[in-house]
C-alpha cells in the first residue's frame, strides 16, 4: 500500500495567513497600549508632582517672598514692593510684620494672591494721645528751625531711638508725636506669595 500525504488545501493555508496576520496586528495593538498607558502613568506622575510644588502653603516659620501694595481707604498708594524694586521678605508668624499682614499669609500657596483690610489694632494700633509731648523750644535742637511735618530721631535712656513727628510749633513749644505715623489707620494690602522656602 502506497502511503498518503496529505496536502493543505488553498482554503487552509489563506486562513492560517490570516489567522498569523491577526495575531501579529493583536501584538502590536497590546505592545501599543502597553506603550501609551506607560506614558500616561508618567504623564500622571508628573502632574501629582507638579501639583504638589504648586500646593505648597505658607506655615509658621517658612522665609517668604510676597509683592504687595498698600493703600489707605481713599486709594493712596502708600507702599508697595514695586517702590522698592523687589519683593517683601520676611520669615512668616515669626512677629517681623505688622500682626494681620503676617496672619494673612499663612497658609496661602505660591502664586495665590488676596486682598485684605485691617483695622489698626491689627496694624499699628490706636492713636495714642499720651504720646503726645510739648517739649520747650530750648529741649529742640539749636542747629534747625523746627517746623510742623518735621521728622525727629529722639533717642530714649536706654539707647532706642524713636521717630517723632512736628505737629505745633508755637514761641514757646514744639509739640511732637510719638506715634507710629500710620497709628489709628485702618490699612488695605494686596498681597500675592511669589516663593516659600523651609
Amino acid at each position: 500500500m502506497h502511503g498518503k500525504h496529505t496536502r493543505m488545501q488553498p482554503g487552509c493555508r489563506r486562513l492560517k495567513n490570516t489567522l498569523l496576520g491577526i495575531e501579529d496586528y493583536l501584538n502590536d495593538l497590546i505592545s501599543m497600549l502597553m506603550m501609551k498607558r506607560t506614558i500616561f502613568i508618567l504623564a500622571v506622575l508628573a502632574i501629582t508632582l507638579i501639583s504638589g510644588c504648586s500646593q505648597k502653603t505658607v506655615k509658621t516659620g517658612d522665609k517668604i517672598k510676597v509683592d504687595y501694595v498698600g493703600t489707605f481707604d481713599d486709594g493712596t498708594v502708600f507702599d508697595s514692593s514695586e517702590k522698592h524694586g523687589q519683593p517683601l521678605e520676611f520669615q512668616a508668624g515669626m512677629g517681623q510684620m505688622i500682626p494681620g499682614f503676617d496672619n494673612a499669609v499663612i497658609v496661602m500657596k505660591i502664586g495665590e494672591e488676596k486682598d485684605i483690610r485691617l483695622q489698626p489694632s491689627e496694624a499699628y494700633g490706636e492713636h495714642n494721645p499720651q504720646l503726645v509731648q510739648k517739649l520747650s523750644r530750648e529741649q529742640m535742637p539749636a542747629e534747625e528751625e523746627p517746623e510742623v511735618g518735621m521728622m525727629l530721631a529722639i533717642s530714649t535712656p536706654d539707647g532706642n531711638q524713636l521717630t517723632a513727628k512736628i505737629t505745633e510749633v508755637t514761641d514757646d513749644e514744639v509739640t511732637i508725636d510719638l506715634n507710629p505715623p500710620m497709628a489709628g489707620k485702618a490699612l488695605n494690602f494686596k498681597i500675592k506669595v511669589v516663593e516659600i522656602s523651609s
